[in-house]
């Protein structure tokens, strides 16, 4: 499996990740609900399971995918800071390039 971290993405994760209650913790990606060919994602911070798969990124930052889930394969994290500030998170290699 497969994800990317943008560098703004990147330095803002790492500033929750560095967090005394989040060590030993990893970030996660999981769909919040899927409709046809594409998913709607969601971040969190959380404890590796055996459900899980250990991404490493070129970021140094670790992700936690569930192992079998298509649509996780490939995820991009983003973080934009116009024209809102906050994340975004989007499959291009499955086709999709942002919510609707």
């Amino acid at each position: 499996m497969n994800c990317r971290i943008s560098r703004n993405a990147a330095k803002m994760l790492q500033t929750e990740l560095d967090k005394p209650e989040n060590e030993g913790k990893y970030l996660r990606v999981y769909i919040t609900h899927s409709h046809g060919d594409h998913a709607h994602y969601g971040l969190g911070i959380d404890d590796a399971g055996e459900k899980d798969e250990l991404v490493e990124t070129d970021k140094g930052i670790k992700v936690l995918l569930e192992k079998g889930v298509d649509l996780l394969d490939g995820v991009r994290i983003d973080y934009f800071y116009v024209p809102e500030e906050g994340f975004a998170i989007t499959n291009p290699a499955k086709g999709n390039h942002g919510d609707h």
